[in-house]
C-alpha cells in the first residue's frame, strides 16, 4: 500500500480497502478464528455462562503516555468483562476512519491494539471498516464487542452487597484522566504520568477466589464516585469513604488543585473497585497487593445501613457530601 493517508477510496469496497483490511489489520490481527472474507465468526462450544459486552472509544489524543485508542479499546472492553466475573476470550472491533489520518498512525495503533488482545489472552475474530469525510470524525473511532465465559457458581452482583461491606480499590485513582489531559497540553501544562491502562483481570480472577466476594466495577467515565454513587442508588446504604486511605498520585493532586478538578470522578482505566465482606476485607487487600498491578491496593471504606449517600471522611477530620456528578470534567478521555 503506497498511500500516506486514508481517503473516501478506503472505505469503498475496492482494492484500496482491501489493502488496508489485509495490509494493516488481518496482519496485525490475523489469528485462526479471523476469516476477512467471511461475513460472521464460527465460535467453538464454551463452557459455563456465556458473558458479553459492547463499548465505544473517542479518546484524544489517540497516542498518550501509556497507550492507545487501540490498547484502551481492548483494555475497556476485557475490563468489563473481567469485573462481571468472566474471563475474556473474543472480541470484535468497528473502525470508523476519518478521511486523511496518517497511515502510519493508524498501524501504530493497530499494532497496539494487537499486543494489548495478546497480552490480554483474546482474539479479534470479526470486524468492519468505514471511512468518514475530513472533519465528520476525530481520526479514528473504535467500537468493539467483547465474549468471555463466566464460571456458573460465581455470582456477582450489587444486590448482593450487605451492610458492614468493605470496600477497596487496586490502585490509584485519576492516572488516566490526568495524563489524557497532559497529553493535550492544555492549559500549557505537560508531565510523565502513565495511564493506568491495563487488563485488570488478574486482580478479578485473584478476587473471585473469595467466597466473600460481592461486586466489582472498574472505575471508569465518572470515576471512583461515580461506582460510589450507583451503588448507593442501587443498594440505598450508606457509602462512606476515608480521604486518608484512598490512593492518588502526587502528580494527580497537583494538577487538580491547580485546575479544580476532583480525582475522585476523574477516569481510571486499569483498576478495579470490589465489594467483599468484611471478615474478608484484609484477605482480598492481601490477594491485590501480591500482584503488580495491585500493590497499592487499599481499604477505602464501607457500606452502612442509613441515609443514601456518598459521604467522604476528609483528612481533616470533617465530613462532607460527594454529590452526582453533573458535568463532564474532561471529556473524550475514552
Amino acid at each position: 500500500m503506497d498511500e500516506t493517508h486514508i481517503s473516501l477510496a478506503h472505505g469503498n469496497g475496492g482494492r484500496y480497502m482491501r489493502e488496508l483490511i489485509e495490509e494493516i489489520f488481518a496482519r496485525h490481527l490475523g489469528n485462526p478464528l479471523l476469516n476477512v472474507q467471511a461475513d460472521a465468526a464460527a465460535l467453538p462450544a464454551m463452557e459455563g455462562v456465556v458473558m458479553m459486552t459492547t463499548d465505544g472509544f473517542t479518546v484524544q489524543p489517540l497516542e498518550f503516555p501509556g497507550g492507545t485508542i487501540g490498547s484502551l479499546a481492548v483494555h475497556g472492553t476485557v475490563n468489563d468483562l473481567a469485573v462481571s466475573g468472566a474471563t475474556p476470550l473474543y472480541l470484535t472491533l468497528n473502525a470508523f476512519i476519518e478521511e486523511g489520518m496518517d497511515i502510519a498512525q493508524l498501524e501504530r495503533i493497530v499494532a497496539s491494539l494487537a499486543r494489548a488482545a495478546q497480552e490480554a489472552g483474546v482474539v479479534v475474530v470479526a470486524g468492519d471498516t468505514k471511512v468518514v469525510r475530513r472533519g465528520e470524525g476525530g481520526g479514528l473511532y473504535l467500537a468493539t464487542t467483547g465474549v468471555g465465559v463466566r464460571p456458573a457458581h460465581l455470582q456477582l452482583g450489587m444486590d448482593r452487597i450487605q451492610a458492614g461491606d468493605a470496600i477497596l480499590v487496586s490502585g490509584p485513582v485519576g492516572d488516566h484522566g490526568i495524563a489524557v489531559l497532559l497529553a493535550r497540553e492544555q492549559f500549557g501544562l505537560s508531565g510523565e504520568l502513565m495511564s493506568d491502562a491495563a487488563s485488570v483481570l488478574p486482580l478479578t480472577q485473584a478476587l473471585a477466589s473469595l467466597d466473600g466476594l460481592r461486586f466489582m466495577r472498574d472505575p471508569t467515565r465518572g470515576g471512583l464516585a461515580t461506582v460510589m454513587h450507583e451503588i448507593c442508588r442501587a443498594t440505598n446504604m450508606e457509602v462512606r469513604l476515608n480521604q486518608a486511605d484512598i490512593p492518588v498520585r502526587e502528580q494527580v493532586t497537583v494538577v487538580c488543585e491547580m485546575l479544580g478538578y476532583d480525582p475522585m470522578f476523574l477516569a481510571c482505566e486499569g483498576r478495579v473497585v470490589a465489594i467483599v465482606a468484611a471478615s474478608q476485607a484484609a484477605a482480598a487487600l492481601a490477594c491485590l497487593r501480591a500482584l503488580p498491578q495491585g500493590r497499592e491496593a487499599a481499604i477505602i471504606g464501607q457500606l452502612n445501613a442509613g441515609r443514601a449517600h456518598v459521604v467522604l471522611e476528609t483528612e481533616l477530620g470533617g465530613q462532607r457530601i460527594l454529590e452526582e456528578l453533573e458535568d463532564d470534567p474532561l471529556p473524550r478521555i475514552c
